[in-house]
């Protein structure tokens, strides 16, 4: 559960990042949080699955710090890539 709360979180600030670091991404803040959340969620989510130690780490109550450190690159790096491509969609079909 610690997990996917440090995704989740991890997600919403890597959106917002992304949103605000090119208008041409930006969704707004609800927008953005909210791509941001998904994405850290669902990317997150893969990397326990590609990265086995750190489901055994979790599974034995032994999140480790590196543990720590990859739920949230992994958790702001899908936030930020799923808020930039939906922010592209969006001012593609807006022009």
């Amino acid at each position: 559960m610690e997990q996917l709360l440090i995704n989740l979180v991890a997600g919403a600030l890597g959106g917002n990042a992304a949103g605000k670091a090119s208008s041409s991404f930006d969704l707004g803040t609800l927008g953005n949080t909210i791509a941001g959340l998904v994405g850290g969620g669902v990317l997150g989510q893969l990397v326990p699955i590609v990265l086995p130690a750190i489901t055994a780490a979790a599974a034995g109550g032994n999140l480790s710090v590196g543990g720590i450190l990859t739920n949230l690159i992994a958790g702001g790096a899908g936030g930020a890539v799923l808020t930039a491509i939906i922010g592209a969609i969006k001012n593609k079909a807006a022009a």
